[in-house]
Order: C-alpha cells, then structure tokens, then sequence
C-alpha cells in the first residue's frame, strides 16, 4: 500500500473513481468522498488480503486493483444499508 499523503490521494482519487465507474448509480459526494472512498477501500484490503492469503506489493498495479475492489466491497455495503433504509 502507498506511503505518504501524495500516495494516499492518488490511490485514493484513481481507486475511488474506478469503483464508482465499476458501480455506477446515484451516490452522494464529489471528489472529496471519491478520494475517501477509495482511502477506505485500500485500507480494507490492506487487511483482508492477508486473511485470503494474499501480498500485495507497494506501489503496483496489485495495489491499485486491490483499493479498487475495496471501494466496490464498500460501494455494495453502502448501498445494501441504504436499500433497507428506504
């Protein structure tokens, strides 16, 4: 996973954007939310990886692919609550 700030928005804006692009529909916030999202995604693979018996080397596409299908899992629970909600 990425070190630093700069490293963290990146992978947070591309990681964020690619997860709303993988799932798109009407969910809320602009680029800030896009780069948390995608921040919460990396993190959440940051520990699930190594559960799935996984390694994920720094600065690579692995990274990157892995934040992605964080921000997705995170996407699909978002959405999952706020369907029952409505």
């Amino acid at each position: 996973m990425p070190t630093g700030i700069i490293g963290w928005l990146l992978i947070g804006l591309v990681a964020g954007a690619l997860g709303k692009l993988i799932m798109p529909g009407k969910d809320p916030g602009g680029i800030i939310v896009t780069i948390l999202l995608g921040i919460a995604g990396a993190l959440l693979a940051k520990y699930l990886t190594p559960m799935m018996g996984l390694t994920i080397a720094d600065s690579t596409w692995q990274a990157y692919a892995a934040a992605t299908a964080g921000a997705v899992i995170l996407l699909v629970v978002y959405r999952l609550v706020m369907a029952k909600r409505a």
